[in-house]
């Protein structure tokens, strides 16, 4: 077996390859070893997973923690751009998605009922009205205008700020503050002080809601004497910021790519019933979220390598995703690929609980798109799109568009 090269100073992740496709240090390492050993900034020695085989056996293992308390570095996309640390993080009340069993699953189990596939088929109506209530806003507008602005961040906004019971008058507040929390590089005290401000609001939030509950998962939520004012806010603070940060993206950043494909554009048009499908294959294609961090509580066999216990594991989905042999010619979009058993929503008892919706949601949002703007194109030329290197969740900051006609 070919000797791998340990990465140093951190992650290789910035798109060096293009917009849409995955760092070639990455396909790199995935090409000489799925399982390799990475050097941390600090100097301590880790594990990078790229393979797709290893990264679905590590997420269904749970001898890798998901605890950030016991992990030595702290980046976690669970709980999405904390800083970096070289300690380990205490845990926070609520942040299942940062929690291993017992705890995980009773905060999950009180959440699987909000979010089962039976209750998403039942908002899709809704959601795709307030898709083309969006959409109505949009045709009204003189071009060009920035996609993310008046269309891809807009609609999960308003579709989880209605689930959860979030007054979507209070947008400002969280839009604001999510983007500051989620970016890379900035000081920790900036950092910090948008996820108190976040956190500040959804604890009186969710108070309110326990004193007066209403018809919206925070309120079903609240009704649980056994959850604490400080978990219905670690769970409200997942909810929301996953719940419109990664769908917007996806909207955005799958229009984007499209626009680039005009081809797939064209056939997607003539056969809107390819939509389920594509929406996987970009899901797949894209990845916005790149990776997720493990932490091994035993030693443990992976891809021919030993992880030995209190190893920092580093999983990259992006590199997953774009594994040939996986997915046949898989940096290439295809919307008729069966994209299905993708990791861009993980897998195991982590696997994404809203899943579903955000499936919802992107259906509607691409179908409404390319039927009511058949003229839709690029309004500045592709490499001139602001795209998120600086961001925990990948996308486009803005993305400005034009057409010449609209339709109902």
């Amino acid at each position: 077996m070919t000797q791998p090269v340990p990465v140093p100073h951190g992650l290789p992740m910035e798109r060096d390859a293009g917009p849409f496709d995955p760092p070639r240090r990455i396909t790199q390492l995935r090409e000489a070893r799925p399982v390799s050993p990475m050097l941390f900034p600090d100097g301590h020695e880790g594990w990078l997973v790229t393979g797709y085989e290893a990264v679905r056996r590590l997420m269904a293992d749970t001898r890798f923690s998901s605890r950030q308390d016991l992990g030595v570095l702290h980046v976690p996309y669970e709980t999405p751009g904390m800083p970096v640390s070289t300690e380990p993080s205490p845990q926070i009340p609520g942040m299942f998605i940062a929690m291993d069993p017992p705890d995980h699953s009773r905060l999950r189990r009180r959440l699987t009922g909000a979010f089962t596939v039976k209750r998403m088929r039942m908002l899709e109506e809704r959601i795709a009205d307030i898709a083309e209530r969006q959409l109505d806003a949009l045709a009204r507008l003189a071009p060009p205008v920035d996609l993310v602005k008046e269309f891809a961040l807009p609609v999960p906004s308003l579709v989880i700020c209605e689930l959860l019971g979030v007054p979507y008058a209070d947008r400002e507040n969280f839009q604001v503050n999510s983007a500051k929390f989620l970016v890379k590089d900035q000081p920790l005290d900036e950092k910090m002080a948008a996820y108190g401000a976040l956190t500040t609001y959804l604890s009186e939030l969710v108070t309110r809601k326990r004193a007066t509950p209403g018809d919206d998962i925070l309120s079903d939520l609240a009704r649980h004497d056994d959850l604490t004012i400080e978990e219905l806010t670690g769970a409200a603070f997942l909810l929301l910021l996953a719940g419109h940060e990664t769908t917007a993206n996806m909207l955005a950043l799958g229009a984007f790519a499209l626009l680039e494909h005009p081809e797939q554009l064209a056939e997607l048009r003539a056969q809107p019933e390819l939509l389920p499908g594509a929406v996987e294959e970009l899901m797949r294609y894209l990845s916005v979220v790149d990776v997720l961090y493990r932490y091994a509580t035993d030693d443990i066999e992976l891809g021919g390598e030993t992880i030995r216990a209190g190893s920092t594991v580093v999983v990259s989905l992006l590199a997953a995703n774009r594994d040939p042999l996986r997915f046949d010619h898989p940096d290439t979009l295809d919307i008729h690929r069966n994209a299905r058993g993708h990791l861009s929503f993980g897998h195991g008892i982590h696997q994404c609980l809203g899943q579903q919706l955000a499936r919802i949601e992107m259906r509607a949002g691409f179908d409404g798109l390319l039927r009511r703007f058949p003229t839709l194109a690029l309004a500045i030329p592709a490499e001139e799109v602001k795209l998120r290197t600086d961001m925990n969740i990948y996308g486009v900051h803005e993305l400005p568009v034009t057409w010449t006609e609209s339709a109902r």
